[in-house]
């Protein structure tokens, strides 16, 4: 009897053990991913353009997330806020509309096998992207993972600072 309660036990310590070691949702996702890739205009004119998304972690169930997306001929999609870790996705929820009339943009962010992916489901985003730009089911290669050398700058960035803003004022649903 004695045994099997030490047994017990200690495959109870055990699963303690491995959670507590276990990275959390947002730390297994941090990191800036980025694309480098030919782009062009209606006119025929090539130019590069850059796909960029960052993830800071703010605590273990909050995110800063950024996205900086191209698209042909110039459109781009820009969005930023604080994200929360819900199962196996980061989600941001916009706490208003940006355009009168419209649902308020949920995107949210996961890894899908080789790729950081993301999706906005309904195209409740479409306020944040010029007209041939969309975070509908979009996504970067998981491989392109860097750490983000530039943290200082970062944090001081405009972008980061609204996002904590609107976190801590509790408007984003912490």
């Amino acid at each position: 009897m004695r045994i099997g309660w030490m047994v017990l036990a200690a495959v109870a310590l055990s699963g303690v053990a491995a959670s507590a070691a276990a990275p959390s949702l947002v730390s297994s996702l941090a990191g800036r991913y980025s694309r480098h890739f030919k782009n062009g205009l209606v006119s025929g004119e090539r130019y590069q353009s850059d796909d960029v998304v960052e993830i800071v972690p703010v605590d273990a169930g909050h995110a800063y997330l950024r996205l900086s997306l191209q698209f042909y001929n110039g459109h781009s999609c820009g969005l930023w806020g604080i994200a929360r870790a819900e199962r196996d996705e980061l989600v941001y929820r916009e706490p208003v509309a940006k355009q009168v009339g419209d649902k308020p943009c949920t995107i949210s962010i996961r890894r899908r096998g080789d790729q950081l992916s993301w999706t906005d489901g309904n195209g409740s985003c479409s306020a944040y992207c010029g007209a041939r730009g969309s975070l509908t089911d979009g996504g970067l290669p998981w491989a392109s993972r860097r750490k983000i050398a530039y943290l200082p700058r970062l944090r001081g960035s405009s972008e980061y600072h609204d996002a904590m803003s609107e976190w801590r004022s509790g408007a984003t649903g912490r």
